[in-house]
């Protein structure tokens, strides 16, 4: 009997047609929870340590995950390595080195890098899979990036960035951008849940030592406690199956332009919810945003559909024997 084979590291997405109307849907919700995650993260912050919060946002994920019988679906043999992988660069290394970092930079550089995502992620995909994403792909990144750098430039003016944090939110943004391409092809083959619900298990197992030694410096406090539900549920669970699925379906590039918008949900609750204001340039900053996801969304080149029809999503191996 043969294998299977083994899942590609890096795949196109399977739909190269504009963003549909589900792609926006999912999209909107990635940024609808992780641009509220600000809050509930600073608010974790007050009584617990970072590793700490990290930790308490995988349990609560992963057990939110695990409670979906479509995530307990096996995970073929010779992807398990792949997962487990996954789950220290999506997981376990960006979720404990952004809070440490936030100790020694401001949460609008932070968040300006965070921005670079969807660069990291095409730099990776052209790494990955030897070949440029389209132009108008990577003009739509552009304008975003610029529109990510209007939104924060009033508060980078005043920022006390130290090179550590920044070094340490960059390490972040490159291990996003490698596990954007490597939850393609593995959304593909088995979906969503069954990954993330492996990957954020592996996560727990690497910060459990860093975040059980930190209990003994947090203190306790109700709201910082309730603020971790939302914040492991919602940004640690929801949210993720909701990005492992738009990058499956539209592809690493295209897909992670939902980080984009996720500043410009956190301004909009920000005037809402605690009456702040927003800055013109930050408004010039959101258009450019809209106009560089449009561009990005637009259907992709008939050069790619013809190059690739659907997604590369295995690489078949020579049998074996036994599968």
């Amino acid at each position: 009997m043969t294998t299977r084979g083994r899942t590609a590291l890096t795949s196109h997405g399977t739909h190269a047609d504009a963003f549909s109307l589900l792609d926006w849907t999912m999209l909107g919700g990635i940024a609808l929870i992780w641009g509220s995650s600000f809050v509930f993260m600073a608010i974790g912050l007050d009584a617990f340590e970072p590793g700490v919060v990290t930790l308490a946002r995988l349990v609560l994920g992963a057990g939110a995950l695990a409670l979906v019988p479509a995530a307990r679906r096996p995970i073929d043999r010779l992807d398990r390595a792949r997962v487990a992988a996954l789950g220290i660069i999506w997981m376990a290394i960006p979720l404990s080195l952004i809070p440490i970092a936030q100790q020694w930079i401001d949460s609008s550089v932070a968040g300006m890098i965070n921005g670079a995502v969807p660069i990291t992620a095409a730099l990776w995909a052209t790494l990955l899979m030897r070949r440029l994403p389209p132009r108008r792909q990577l003009l739509g990144i552009a304008i975003g990036f610029i529109g990510m750098v209007g939104i924060f430039l009033p508060e980078l003016r005043d920022s006390s960035a130290t090179a550590l944090g920044t070094g340490l939110i960059v390490i972040a943004v490159i291990a996003y951008g490698l596990a954007n391409n490597m939850a393609v092809p593995l959304q593909q083959r088995y979906g969503a849940a069954p990954v993330l619900l492996r990957t954020q298990l592996v996560a727990m197992v690497v910060v459990a030592p860093i975040g059980l030694f930190e209990l003994r410096d947090s203190s306790w406090a109700w709201d910082s406690a309730l603020a971790m539900v939302p914040l492991g549920i919602l940004g640690t669970g929801l949210a993720l199956v909701l990005m492992t699925n738009l990058v499956g379906r539209v592809g690493s590039t295209r897909g992670s332009v939902a980080i984009y918008f996720v500043p410009v949900v956190a301004i909009i609750l920000g005037v809402i919810v605690r009456d702040e204001k927003i800055h013109g340039i930050a408004l010039v900053g959101m258009a450019l945003i809209l106009i560089g996801a449009w561009v990005t969304s637009r259907r992709e080149s008939r050069e790619r559909s013809a190059v690739s029809g659907r997604p590369d999503v295995l690489q078949p191996e020579p049998a074996t024997g036994n599968g």
